[in-house]
């Protein structure tokens, strides 16, 4: 399947912005390289700021420029823009409510041989524990593109999370996508699937294969995790009661737990968890990494099987 990464969509994506939009700022932490702001920086640099190897202080200038008007991008990798600034993104930015932006690459397995230092797994749980967050993965290179624009129209803190590899399209360039609002790929009555990120690709083949064998799917792409599109979980506990959410993170925290929260408090339906399990990543190619923590098409599959079943 061909694809690309999000993170190139993101460096599209914004400088397109700048373009447009002279409050548009980035706030580099010395990895625009990696992160695909080189281009902006290049050509909008009175719109840039390279703080260094200095993450804790680029979250305080990206609030301080949220005070003067400006909607500033910090720039990093997830595992920084999550932990590493964690406490001056609650204090500084979400306490306020301040119109500021965390973009991230790497997140989840996508920086595979790089290991568990550089992959991402808890962010998104992070960012979601914090009040007036709200945390968005895009599922291809075009649902990227879309949802960095609207997180730039949208007032107040925006976590986003994208991949550092290729990840295969789902879209295409019409596709429209609105933030707390989940995409139905496809609609069905006897299991739902609610994925998101790089992984939903697998989502998509893996309802193929179920309808194949007379299986009817409801696929959720819920780009955003925060605030949760609670009336499309409902919809799927009310009207189906048999879930499957599948994610590059942590099963603590994540979408996951989103999901089963709402299906507690709702006290009926079954939801199986698929993603990283309660450990570190490891340096190892991306595929085999999915498949240790049984993140495949086939468990997708079986996973919804078994549901059925029972």
């Amino acid at each position: 399947m061909e694809g690309k990464a999000t993170r190139d969509a993101y460096g599209e994506e914004i400088l397109a912005l700048g373009r447009e939009n002279k409050s548009i700022y980035v706030v580099d932490a010395d990895i625009g390289k990696s992160c695909k702001t080189v281009p902006f920086s290049q050509e909008l640099p009175e719109q840039h700021v390279n703080v260094g190897i200095a993450e804790q202080n680029a979250a305080g200038v990206a609030a301080g420029l949220a005070t003067c008007g400006k909607v500033p991008f910090v720039t990093t990798y997830a595992v920084f823009g999550s932990m590493r600034m964690s406490e001056q993104i609650r204090q500084e930015v979400c306490y306020p409510k301040l119109n500021v932006k965390i973009a991230c690459s790497h997140g989840g397995f996508t920086p595979a041989n790089d290991g568990a230092s550089h992959q991402g797994i808890e962010d998104m749980g992070v960012m979601r524990s914090i009040p007036n967050m709200t945390v968005i993965m895009p599922a291809d290179y075009y649902a990227a593109r879309k949802l960095v624009r609207k997180s730039a129209e949208y007032t107040g803190p925006v976590y986003l999370r994208f991949t550092r590899d290729p990840i295969p399209f789902v879209y295409d360039e019409s596709v429209e996508l609105e933030i707390g609002k989940a995409h139905m790929i496809r609609d069905g009555i006897d299991v739902a699937i609610i994925a998101n990120g790089d992984i939903m690709s697998r989502a998509v083949k893996a309802a193929e294969e179920l309808e194949k064998k007379g299986i009817s799917v409801r696929l959720l792409d819920m780009h955003t995790i925060k605030p949760l599109d609670e009336e499309a979980v409902l919809s799927c506990i009310e009207e189906i009661g048999r879930i499957v959410t599948v994610e590059d993170h942590s099963i603590l925290n994540g979408l996951g737990s989103a999901v089963c929260e709402m299906t507690a408090e709702k006290g009926k339906g079954r939801v199986t968890r698929i993603g990283i399990r309660d450990q570190f990543g490891e340096s190892a190619p991306y595929d085999y990494l999915l498949e240790k923590n049984g993140i495949t098409v086939e468990n997708i599959i079986f996973s919804a099987e078994e549901l059925l079943k029972n």
